[in-house]
């Protein structure tokens, strides 16, 4: 069963708001966060990483660049360049200021890579070195395409079930609207959705899997339910949908007791060894990079922004949502410390109790799971720095 990124939104053509940043196809540079690659002082000893990673570090997506991949996508310098063709960006991998001596390439996922899964993409292509993935996917592709989790950006799952507060003035969780006969749009292959079934949460009657991501059915149906993220929609709706334009009254699935890590940095098993070393020094620099993006958005948001305006095919992602999400990632804990106060960390127990629940959803959707499977085969713990706190 391949299960598509969370962030399956419809395209946008970027037309008016994006015009002046359109550009040839091919490579570009930028400065959009000042400087040049060339200018950067090298990075301390401790942060070089010549020695024990790849040249360029290639690291896939699970889509288009957005805040909440802040941590990953803090880590690429000025004067990266971006290449339309193939709906990524390379620039040297700085470390606070500094040239850690090789270079990164962020991938974008979802419509860049057909809507396939990122373990797929992990294992159809030797070389992309790291991949971003959702708990729920990492279990879903364990059966022919395990992947390991080496440090979470995000603590859990952002997605939301919206609604208009007008309508369902009564509605305040996901609870309410299953005691409802109201129809709840979700993407055609979302776990969650089944999870919150099996719950009895919703009912399975409920749900229609017909959603594409564009606004025109919740606009023109008021009456339904709808996924979204917490970090995107509930500011999008408000603020960029001109025929709606007002507040949408939301619940976080998480909430309900959907705790799934999101956004893992993984890696195949079988490249595990080979990049251990720098795995050792590159965790800690993305575990503190999330941290530091949580009190300092601005410069990671305009390194976002600048991306996703000279590629036509991304949706537009305005300064102001970006403010909004960083906003939101960080009031709702989304990209913060794990129980132990560790930032980038995994509580183990909590791993394995989503294994454990996921594992009965994905096997009744068709998946060929087995009825157990340690925590300990999709996270490990043992690259991630317990000082980042």
């Amino acid at each position: 069963m391949t299960i598509p990124p969370i962030r399956r939104r419809a395209l946008i053509a970027a037309t008016t708001a994006l015009a002046g940043a359109t550009v040839l196809a091919g490579c570009t540079d930028s400065s959009a966060t000042g400087g040049s690659a060339q200018s950067l002082s090298s990075a301390p000893a401790q942060y070089e990483l010549a020695s024990v990673c790849p040249k360029n570090v290639v690291v896939q997506l699970q889509w288009q660049p957005q805040s909440d991949m802040a941590g990953v996508i803090g880590l690429m310098g000025p004067g990266y360049r971006v290449d339309e063709k193939q709906k990524s960006a390379t620039g040297p991998l700085v470390y606070e200021g500094g040239d850690t001596g090789v270079d990164i390439t962020l991938r974008a996922g979802g419509p860049a890579i057909g809507f396939q899964s990122v373990p797929s993409a992990m294992y159809a292509d030797d070389g992309i070195d790291l991949g971003l993935v959702h708990g729920d996917q990492m279990v879903s592709a364990a059966a022919g395409q395990r992947v390991v989790g080496v440090t979470p950006l995000l603590q859990y799952n952002p997605s939301i079930l919206m609604w208009d507060p007008r309508v369902h003035p009564d509605w305040k969780t996901i609870g309410d609207i299953g005691k409802s006969n109201a129809t709840v749009v979700v993407s055609k292959d979302q776990v969650f959705p089944q999870w919150l079934v099996a719950k009895g949460l919703l009912k399975q009657s409920q749900l229609d899997t017909g959603y594409d991501g564009a606004p025109a059915r919740f606009v023109g149906d008021s009456s339904i339910a709808q996924q979204g993220f917490a970090n995107s929609e509930p500011y999008t709706f408000e603020h960029e949908t001109p025929s709606w334009n007002k507040p949408v009254a939301y619940a976080m699935v998480k909430d309900a007791g959907y705790d799934v890590y999101a956004s893992n940095v993984t890696v195949r098993p079988d490249k595990m060894q080979s990049l251990s070393g720098c795995l050792r020094k590159l965790v800690p620099m993305i575990q503190r990079t999330g941290k530091n993006y949580v009190a300092s958005p601005g410069a990671i948001n305009a390194t976002i922004t600048d991306w996703v305006g000279k590629d036509v095919s991304f949706n537009p992602y305005s300064p102001g949502e970006a403010q909004y999400s960083a906003g939101l990632l960080k009031d709702k804990g989304v990209i913060g410390p794990d129980p132990a106060g560790v930032w980038g960390g995994y509580d183990l127990t909590k791993a394995q109790s989503s294994i454990d629940e996921l594992i009965p959803v994905l096997n009744k959707s068709g998946s060929d799971l087995p009825a157990t499977m340690p925590a300990s085969q999709l996270y490990t713990t043992q690259f991630i720095d317990t000082a980042v706190r």
